[in-house]
């Protein structure tokens, strides 16, 4: 009776879903290949530095960075603190296979994302077809696009970059977006004024004022990408994310507490980051306005 009121539409997708991955590993198999080779040359270079680099040079650097954004001395010694605090928890390294995994992530997807808002910002009709893509990139479950990305690419890192990238780029995406729809439409005609191409004009005075809706969206990609360690630690891509599966595993909280709390420090250090930094161009923008 079932079967009649409903058609089996589940059926033929889940048949045609598998029969498209296994063309793309029969027809492209060396295609993804060379790609894998390609992030994971990048991905295996900028951890090695960051795990043979004197831990106390690591520190120096992320208190720059604090105050460069913040220009806060108290911020600066706290984020300098919440790293000293993760290597007295023993998980140094695992943060810094992590942190390596998170930054190229974030580095794909700024480069897919940006480009994407700005063209979404230039025209509606993009930005309707594009919306509801972004829509299914947020909310499909990750476990879902994991399992083509491992028959793809195989188990390991590269697999847990695409599908952090698929699930933190939307919002990079529709900040950049709306960032530039809301610079002022006086300053952009003026610049029309003056004779400026639409590049000059996207260059110079939209991507410019824009720059704190961008941070933001870079901000939220960095946390929504550190949300994925976890479930990236499933696949083989380890990491801080692998204490925590271990302890899951193995039914031990006290490991699986440890491992929680350098992923929520390493979130709450690089939110802090670019928090602050997002904030300072805004009050230059107000100050400019």
């Amino acid at each position: 009776m079932l079967i009649d009121i409903f058609p089996n539409i589940g059926k033929a997708i889940r048949s045609s879903t598998n029969q498209f991955v296994d063309y793309l590993i029969m027809n492209f198999a060396d295609g993804f290949e060379a790609f894998s080779n390609f992030i994971l040359f990048f991905l295996v270079k900028l951890e090695k530095l960051l795990r043979s680099s004197d831990p106390l040079i690591i520190l120096l650097i992320i208190g720059l960075l604090a105050f460069w954004a913040s220009r806060k001395l108290l911020l600066s010694a706290g984020m300098v603190l919440a790293m000293w605090f993760i290597g007295t928890l023993g998980l140094w390294e695992q943060a810094m296979q992590t942190i390596a995994i998170m930054l190229v992530s974030v580095v794909i997807a700024t480069l897919i994302g940006i480009p994407l808002g700005i063209a979404a910002a230039r025209s509606n009709r993009f930005q309707s077809t594009l919306n509801p893509i972004l829509d299914l990139m947020q909310t499909i479950p990750a476990f879902v696009y994991l399992i083509p990305a491992a028959m793809l690419f195989g188990l390991g890192k590269i697999p847990a970059i695409l599908a952090t990238v698929i699930y933190a780029t939307p919002p990079l995406t529709r900040l950049t977006d709306l960032g530039i729809r809301q610079v002022d439409y006086e300053v952009v005609e003026a610049g029309r004024a003056f004779g400026a191409t639409k590049w000059q004009i996207l260059k110079g005075i939209q991507i410019p004022l824009a720059l704190p809706a961008i941070m933001q969206g870079i901000n939220q990609t960095m946390m929504m990408a550190l949300a994925m360690v976890v479930i990236a630690s499933m696949i083989g891509a380890r990491g801080v994310g692998e204490t925590v599966l271990l302890g899951l595993q193995r039914n031990d909280s006290g490991q699986g507490l440890i491992g929680g709390l350098a992923i929520v420090l390493l979130a709450i250090v690089f939110d802090r980051i670019t928090q602050s930094a997002g904030n300072r161009m805004q009050s230059h923008k107000n100050q400019s306005n």
